[in-house]
């Protein structure tokens, strides 16, 4: 591509990546705090086990939102815009995350706490149900044929680079204060310098334009009558349900690589001592994730998407039956392999993610299918992870770890099925829809 049809959509990735980036800053910032800290200053009368849990409700409930934030988002992103969409979407996230920040605990006034987290929790997860469709089709729709696999993994890279921040932030508290500074006032930093975050992330995303494939689907649609939602159910029914059936293992993976690990050291296997073990693992999985992300992204432009996402789900099946063996010894460099195996073999789906969801969908209703796909599965796999691998795990003195991994499998097995069913979309174009009333041209149809 010339160095002068290069530079607007190196500009579009660099915003997509930086609001992601944000916005998965604060959503993984909470699944840590509640693995850490939420359980005691939230929920103090439970022991640790179950304040554990009722924090990850809270956690849970955030997922139950994001299909919510994605099929309202997407109503408006595939009618008024993409980049609109973003912007509201950055704004209500760090607002919820500053205010998490501010809340006062239990100990201050009861049980209103955990209800204002609840509130707070519901926002971020609105939000970010919104920002992930958005974020991705910006890059894809501004990208070329060729490469949209490398140019919509960025987006995802941000994923990566968020959780990095978060775990980075608390790694850096955890070095530098006492355990009970930082459960009385030290876990509220990392919330309140998303204000920064935020800041710099609406600078980046006013800058780029609108997507061109959106503005040239628009002009075909008759806006009023526009019903993204229904059309998409109607239009593209099985492309949901694969879409729901793909990020099964990747989501769960995710979240039994970077949340359950943590309480299973920190509760299971080990002490609250060992927090700076996982975390020194996750702050590095993530740096070496984000790196591996785009790679894999221009890898499945070559070879397609499919056998990329067969090899993460099949991979990170047969991995969780080391996992746990590796982070219980309480070893730093065995912790650290065991995370940074888990990241890059999710990384493996998660990198042509974005542009495979992409191409399922036409482009009138793209923002709403790609995200109530990948929000619907999100309550099925990440909102109800981290709990069903609690209770899997059951007995703190004897954690049954081969449940936990079986359940894994579990859900390798569905996704791999759902791979299978879907067709390769590696270099197709964006340029068709099943909804437009005047028909693209056939060369530019999938």
């Amino acid at each position: 591509m010339p160095t002068t049809a290069r530079a607007p959509i190196v500009k579009v990735v660099f915003a997509s990546l930086v609001g992601t980036a944000v916005e998965w800053y604060d959503f993984f910032l909470y699944g840590s705090a509640a693995a850490l800290v939420f359980g005691t200053l939230f929920f103090p009368k439970s022991d640790p086990v179950t304040g554990t849990l009722l924090a990850f409700g809270t956690y849970a409930l955030g997922f139950v939102a994001r299909p919510l934030g994605g099929v309202v988002f997407g109503h408006f992103g595939d009618r008024a815009g993409r980049k609109k969409m973003l912007i509201v979407a950055l704004m209500m996230m760090g607002a919820a995350t500053i205010a998490i920040g501010l809340l006062p605990t239990y100990a201050s006034i009861g049980v209103g706490a955990p209800i204002l987290l609840l509130i707070c929790r519901l926002a971020q997860g609105f939000a970010v149900g919104g920002e992930w469709g958005g974020a991705v089709l910006m890059a894809a729709e501004h990208g070329d044929d060729a490469r949209r696999g490398f140019w919509s993994s960025w987006p995802q890279a941000g994923v990566a680079l968020g959780n990095l921040l978060a775990t980075g932030v608390l790694w850096l508290l955890a070095l530098v204060q006492s355990e009970e500074a930082f459960n009385s006032w030290g876990w509220r930093i990392p919330f309140l310098l998303s204000a920064v975050l935020v800041l710099v992330g609406l600078w980046v995303r006013l800058a780029v334009e609108e997507s061109p494939v959106f503005r040239e689907a628009r002009a075909k649609l008759p806006v009023k009558n526009h019903q993204p939602l229904l059309e998409v159910i109607k239009r593209y029914p099985r492309e949901i349900i694969l879409a729901m059936g793909m990020r099964l293992a990747e989501n769960i993976g995710y979240y039994l690589v970077t949340v359950i690990s943590i309480t299973y050291l920190t509760t299971f296997a080990g002490t609250s001592a060992d927090k700076g073990k996982i975390l020194t693992a996750l702050l590095i999985g993530s740096a070496v994730q984000f790196v591996v992300v785009p790679l894999l992204g221009a890898l499945s432009d070559r070879i397609g998407r499919r056998p990329l996402y067969l090899a993460g789900a099949i991979g990170i099946a047969v991995w969780s039956y080391v996992f746990f063996d590796l982070v219980g010894s309480r070893s730093e460099p065995k912790i650290i392999l065991a995370v940074l195996v888990g990241l890059i073999l999710h990384s493996l789906m998660y990198a042509p993610q974005a542009a495979f969801f992409a191409e399922l969908f036409g482009t009138s209703v793209r923002y709403t299918g790609a995200s109530v796909g990948y929000q619907l599965a999100s309550i099925l796999a990440g909102a109800l992870a981290p709990i069903i691998a609690l209770k899997l795990l059951g007995d703190v003195h004897h954690p049954n770890t081969t449940a936990v991994a079986i359940y894994m499998t579990v859900a390798s097995v569905l996704t791999v099925l759902a791979v299978l069913a879907s067709r390769e979309t590696a270099r197709s174009s964006l340029r068709h829809d099943r909804v437009l009333s005047v028909e693209e041209p056939a060369e530019s149809r999938v």
